[in-house]
């Protein structure tokens, strides 16, 4: 008789799924080397966050209305269950979003989270390439992750327009109106656009139905895609990180992505997600039934855009009505110039880290963040174009403004008009005497300690206030920035007399590097012999 036992034990049925899945995947070894990831804990990184998921909430809330609403601009008659619009002719389009809101179970809410998500996930995303311009985060190596995010941003403005505009009632069809206007003062190809999203002369029988496909195919797919390769990068570079004890370009300090991040980043999921549902159940948004359908002939009182089209809108607000004739064609510049200068103002927000670059000549990768303090003409290139912005911003509610602060309509769009050249410039140059005069305070404090409120009175009567030492940590963020020296373009004629032939690019580079690090551009750092001399007790109390 054998007394031999078998003691092959059979693999559970969840083990044989994921040892099948990691032959065919390599899911263990990517999980090995991608859970156990450093993120950095700092409350400004959770503005990405808030972008993302205010994302995944438009989608699933947008999923929920497409089922309900018809993108059809065929004429009905409403006998839905809201009475004051009872037997008033109106698009399918129009009488499926009244139904939505009065009718679907849940409708109304789920729209409000879908509009509020989508002016929160912009607002986010301003806020978020905001602080990634001001610590200077898209440096070397991530250029292209700020590329991406800003299309992302370009594309949820257009997402956002096609979005509100599907609807059909008087507000966004007023809207719809002005963008086509503004289609066709582009030269050549404005026609050929405006007959492609029309399908004939506005308003045309298709637009609803080219808008719903753009709004929830085409567009959502591509900002889909660039979010992945935004997250994917985000990965491969690892996060920065502001300067630190510890803290270095070839680490990160803080928590690994399991089980620590993770559980925080779920919570803070729900967290955006109750408040934007809170928002949207007290905040009305779009009522449209307030509104009603459009009619060409009819123009909405007070019609505004979302906030985030508002400055196109008051570039084009402000301008003159200039027109000229070439050719036996018409230019409109009062929309021609506000349109082309939207697009260099957004073009230029998009090549700035290739700028600065090469402005600097630094090629060097960057992992730890600037204080916005430290880098002042960017601060102030910053605070500058967000001056612009707001300024626009006003001229694209200026009636608004008129009404309700019962100012005059010519005299605000005059100041829109002055100080959309004028604002920026002193938003610059106050913002760069800020930053010199904090970089100044941070180097009173290192030399000087941190003022403690005791006085002293010393031998001969004088008295004085203590100054305690930092402490090590506080130095070192005070002075771990970096300070560049401007680009010098050398000797113009070499030890033999001849004259050495500078190019028109290199001198345009030198002035403009003098400009970034030159003098009283930038505050030199305390040295280690200043600091030993003051805390030494030399002259110091």
């Amino acid at each position: 008789m054998s007394t031999s036992t078998d003691t092959k034990r059979k693999a559970p049925a969840g083990e044989k799924v994921a040892d099948w899945a990691d032959g065919r995947l390599g899911i263990y070894s990517l999980a090995k080397a991608n859970m156990r990831k450093i993120f950095p804990d700092h409350w400004s990184f959770m503005l990405g966050e808030i972008c993302l998921y205010s994302f995944i909430i438009i989608i699933l809330t947008g999923v929920y209305l497409t089922l309900f609403f018809h993108p059809s601009m065929n004429e009905v008659v409403y006998h839905g269950p809201y009475e004051p619009m009872q037997g008033i002719r109106m698009s399918e389009a129009y009488a499926s979003t009244l139904d939505i809101s009065f009718d679907v179970r849940g409708g109304l809410l789920v729209r409000q989270i879908h509009h509020w998500a989508a002016l929160i996930f912009l607002a986010g995303m301003f806020v978020h390439m905001m602080r990634v311009f001001f610590t200077g985060a898209f440096r070397k190596p991530r250029e292209i992750n700020w590329l991406f995010g800003f299309l992302l941003f370009v594309l949820g403005m257009f997402t956002g327009f096609t979005g509100y505009s599907l609807p059909d009632d008087l507000l966004s069809g007023t809207g719809v109106r002005f963008t086509q206007g503004a289609i066709l003062a582009m030269p050549v190809i404005g026609t050929y656009i405006s007959m492609f999203l029309f399908g004939g002369e506005f308003p045309g029988g298709d637009f609803v139905a080219r808008f719903y496909s753009i709004h929830i195919l085409l567009l959502p797919g591509i900002m889909l895609g660039l979010l992945v390769g935004h997250l994917i990068l985000v990965f491969y570079h690892k996060h920065t990180q502001f300067a630190g004890p510890g803290r270095t370009n070839k680490n990160v300090v803080g928590m690994p992505l399991l089980p620590v991040y993770m559980a925080k980043a779920g919570g803070f999921f729900f967290l955006v997600f109750g408040v934007i549902a809170v928002i949207a159940g007290i905040a009305s948004i779009n009522p449209i039934w307030a509104i009603g359908p459009y009619r060409p002939d009819q123009v909405s009182t007070g019609a505004q855009p979302d906030w985030y089209m508002g400055f196109a809108e008051g570039l084009i607000r402000v301008m003159p009505g200039w027109e000229i004739n070439l050719w036996g064609h018409t230019l409109v510049l009062g929309v021609l110039i506000p349109l082309t200068l939207f697009g260099v103002i957004l073009g230029a927000i998009a090549v700035y880290p290739f700028i600065e670059s090469w402005v600097t000549g630094d090629k060097r990768e960057h992992h730890i963040l600037d204080r916005p303090r430290n880098a002042p003409t960017r601060t102030a290139f910053g605070v500058a174009w967000i001056t612009v912005y707001f300024i626009g911003l006003v001229g694209g509610g200026n009636d608004l403004w008129a009404t309700h602060f019962h100012l005059s309509l010519n005299a605000i769009s005059w100041f829109v008009r002055i100080f959309f050249f004028v604002g920026p410039v002193l938003a610059f140059i106050a913002t760069k005497r800020i930053c010199l005069g904090l970089q100044r305070r941070d180097k009173e404090k290192v030399l000087h300690g941190r003022e403690s409120g005791l006085i002293k009175r010393l031998p001969h009567g004088e008295f004085v206030e203590v100054h305690e030492p930092l402490a090590p940590a506080q130095l070192h963020t005070l002075t771990a920035h970096e300070q560049y020296k401007p680009v010098e373009i050398g000797p113009t004629v070499d030890e033999n007399g001849v004259e050495r032939k500078v190019s028109l690019v290199t001198k345009l580079r030198a002035k403009l590097s003098k400009g970034f690090y030159g003098e009283n551009n930038q505050i030199a750092k305390p040295t280690a012999e200043e600091y030993k001399e003051i805390t030494s007790g030399h002259g110091h109390h």
